[in-house]
């Protein structure tokens, strides 16, 4: 068949050129529910791809193609071209082109195979080939006003996004509001629609690095309408339409585009201790040997600890992969007692090094920093000094730094990398990366995955020296795909009330975009030392997530731990207790996200979307499909609404097992050792006995 306008590159790839400028349309059919769309002002994006990574997908260091296929069905599609349009058509999604605007319109089918419309572009200037030659690239969509909006990884505010403004850039957001703050650490350029007026969804993926910016309804403008969009410092668009009927088939295929979330070890999911004051004291070693003896004397169950930068410091700063032999005189020794004691270090490692870093010269030798525009190495503000930037894009660099991981770490029995403080934060538009000798030299192309490879390369020397195929390796910043090697936490929080509330709606987005294993800093980690109440329901609230630690760096030089108040610490032990039996589920969970690309922590829409209160209240939400948690996250509350989705079942009080039909709310009363949790009616969950050794499976009939 002839096209005038289409032109069939492949059998799964049609081109459309501009008339009037130069400006390239690729559109590849991937699935019947995916489809992507490529818009440049040259016939090939040559910047390779690092989150594109379908399934079990490879990444080498030096990225993919952004026109590979591997992990994809390409299914057959048919292709149509008449005067108007240009329609291309999937056993789900229907793409219809308007040859005279160039503008897309996209149909999806219902539960009775009818095509339905979900969205199109903007009909007054889309893009910036619509605009201006020195407009930002962009990209304009239709919005109706009860559209709802979730994802975008990890933001404040609440879960549906809709008539907010998001700015998509890693930073260092130290103490931050999880009601307001934005950016944060994450760069998950991504977010689900679900329609209400024909209850359809479907998800945006725009795989780009730079900095960019969301505007979901926040802005209003006379001329066009209603609208959002999309505004990128790229030179190019690259964005992937994702369909599914329900939400759950959306967010499940966005990870499986992404890549399949890794699998960590059991105990990972066990208390983890953690603080800044340890390291920060003069006799760390013996310090952090007494924390060992405090979790023995109050029976509290301690897998692993989160070891912070102060041993690596000289006076007061730090300095990365330097033992400080005054606060550890024995490294390895220190490892092993830990280890001995069946308590896995995780120790700290930040990707700079200040300019009078013992080991600068060594990166020095073989250019391994981010440069400026004259080839130099680039000063940059690194905490409270100078420093240089590692560059993850050279071989050397990750050669050198998994040298240093493993003769500073593995070496002295730590097994485990926490790799922080790798936001990249760089405001030189002209800094300069090696690339891998690529032509793309520019920092900014590269901004978001940064943290990936940084994590990368920890995560394969591990592999290589310890002989495990699932390392424990926790990155605060990184990208979509970022659970193919990591897990990770929702950076410095703000101690308060509405960090507890705002976190809980924050997980949820960063569910619903590929990031499953996570969780917060129990207690809040910046700000004065929590009071009891706010304490014990930080800890009530924590241990519904596969990562529970205790972690702080108070204002008052304090420090959160498990027995700081005296008066609550019979229900923190309880609730620790609570969270230790549950790690059986929380490893069958793992598996569910790993072999399913499910989310261990869900909005309770996710598994009762037919329920239409579920798309309203989030207060409540499922750890797993059939566990409803709903913390005490106000302080004085003494009952609590609660709401118990429709699911044909009922509902069973996790503690009393009193049964309540679903579709309703209930009024819960509250007290200080309340937790509030319900199980579907004819579930099971494994969980270990009291003694944490023997496995049950738990019925709720």
């Amino acid at each position: 068949m002839t096209y005038k306008t289409a032109h069939l590159v492949n059998a799964h790839t049609v081109e459309i050129k501009h008339p009037k400028k130069e400006f390239f349309y690729i559109i590849r059919v991937l699935e019947d529910t995916i489809i992507n769309v490529k818009i440049s002002n040259t016939h090939q994006i040559t910047l390779p791809t690092y989150t594109i990574t379908p399934y079990d997908t490879p990444l080498p260091y030096e990225g993919l193609s952004r026109y590979h296929t591997q992990g994809f069905t390409l299914p057959q599609f048919n292709l149509e071209e008449n005067n108007d349009a240009i329609i291309i058509e999937t056993n789900q999604l229907r793409l219809v082109c308007d040859k005279q605007r160039l503008k897309f319109y996209w149909l999806q089918k219902d539960m009775d195979g009818i095509f339905q419309p979900i969205f199109n572009d903007r009909p007054t200037q889309a893009y910036k080939s619509d605009i201006a030659d020195n407009h930002s690239t962009c990209h304009y969509i239709s919005r109706e006003i009860d559209d709802k909006y979730f994802g975008l990884g990890e933001k404040s505010g609440l879960v549906n996004k809709h008539g907010d403004r998001y700015r998509m850039l890693n930073i260092d957001a130290m103490g931050y509001s999880a009601k307001n703050t934005d950016p944060l650490y994450k760069h998950i350029p991504f977010y689900i629609t679900y329609k209400p007026s024909n209850q359809m969804s479907y998800g945006i993926y725009y795989d780009d690095y730079q900095q960019s910016l969301f505007d979901l309804g926040k802005e209003l403008d006379n001329y066009h309408g209603y609208y959002r969009y999309y505004e990128t410092d790229a030179d190019f668009l690259d964005y992937y339409v994702i369909g599914g009927t329900k939400i759950k088939d959306v967010t499940r295929q966005f990870s499986q585009l992404t890549g399949r979330p890794t699998v960590f070890p059991s105990w990972s999911a066990s208390y983890s201790g953690s603080t800044m004051q340890y390291t920060d004291e003069p006799h760390s070693q013996e310090r952090l040997s007494q924390f060992l003896n405090d979790c023995q004397k109050h029976e509290i169950n301690v897998r692993s600890f989160h070891l912070s930068s102060g041993y690596t410091s000289i006076d007061d700063k730090r300095y990365v992969f330097n033992w400080n032999y005054d606060k550890f005189p024995n490294p390895k020794e220190f490892g092993k007692t830990f280890t001995n004691n069946n308590v896995e270090v995780v120790a700290n490692i930040k990707p700079s090094l200040m300019l009078n870093h013992p080991l600068l010269d060594e990166v020095l030798a073989f250019d391994g920093f981010i440069k400026n525009e004259h080839g130099d190495p680039l000063k940059i503000q690194f905490w409270d000094d100078e420093g240089y930037y590692l560059d993850f894009t050279n071989p050397k660099t990750i050669e050198w730094w998994q040298h240093q991981v493993k003769t500073k770490l593995l070496d002295n029995h730590i097994n485990c990398t926490w790799n922080d403080n790798n936001e990249f934060e760089i405001w030189d538009a002209h800094a300069q990366v090696h690339s891998f000798n690529t032509e793309h030299t520019n920092f900014n192309d590269y901004r978001a995955i940064m943290p990936l490879l940084m994590s990368k390369a920890s995560r394969d020397i591990q592999i290589q020296e310890t002989g495990t195929t699932t390392p424990y390796v926790i990155s605060r910043s990184g990208c979509a795909g970022m659970s193919k090697y990591v897990q990770t936490w929702t950076g410095d929080n703000n101690t308060s009330w509405e960090s507890l509330k705002y976190n809980n709606y924050m997980a949820q987005g960063l569910s619903l975009s590929g990031v499953h294993n996570f969780g917060h800093d129990i207690g809040g980690f910046s700000g004065p030392k929590p009071d009891p109440e706010l304490f014990l329901r930080w800890v009530q609230n924590g241990i519904f997530y596969p990562r529970f630690s205790i972690h702080s760096w108070n204002s008052d030089q304090t420090v959160n731990e498990p027995w700081m108040h005296t008066e609550v610490l019979e229900e923190v032990k309880t609730a620790m207790h609570l969270h230790e039996r549950l790690i059986p589920y929380f490893d069958q969970l793992q598996q569910e996200s790993h072999n399913n690309f499910i989310p261990i922590v869900r909005p309770t829409f996710l598994e009762f979307e037919d329920d239409s209160q579920t798309l309203e209240d989030y207060e409540t939400w499922l750890l797993g499909s059939d566990m409803l948690v709903s913390p005490v996250v106000e302080p004085g509350q003494t009952t609590k609404a609660i709401y118990l989705p429709q699911n044909g079942k009922g509902w069973i009080n996790f503690f009393t097992k009193e049964r309540y039909d679903g579709g309703q709310y209930i009024q819960l009363a509250i007290q200080q050792d309340t937790i509030p949790i319900f199980m579907q009616k004819d579930s099971k969950i494994p969980m270990y006995a009291n003694d944490l050794e023997q496995v049950e499976l738990i019925s709720f009939e």
